[in-house]
């Protein structure tokens, strides 16, 4: 189980993102907009640099959903490589089965 602490960062570095997308958003296209002036073009660098550095979306960690654990997490199922294994062995996970041969 990873500490509650990770999990609750990780929490609010979304709500962070959710909140700040279309501003990021904005600034960002304005800041790449090549047919802009060059000093309108840094002005919005430096806003997009004055944002909360927590809200770009590469801060976002991926963890499991049972555990909370941040390494070996598949994507499709949401979950940690120990937690899929688990509740395939326990028949939770329709499809997944141990392998055999």
């Amino acid at each position: 189980m990873a500490k509650k602490s990770a999990v609750n960062r990780n929490e609010m570095v979304k709500k962070l993102v959710a909140q700040y997308a279309s501003r990021r958003e904005a600034l960002k296209a304005k800041a790449n907009d090549e047919t802009l002036p060059l000093e309108e073009r840094f002005e919005a660098r430096l806003k997009l640099a004055k944002l909360p550095r927590n809200s770009a979306a590469v801060r976002i960690r991926n963890r499991c959903e049972i555990t909370g654990r941040p390494r070996a997490y598949y994507r499709k199922m949401h979950m940690s490589r120990i937690a899929l294994r688990k509740l395939g062995n326990e028949g939770q996970i329709p499809g997944l089965t141990k392998a055999s041969w």
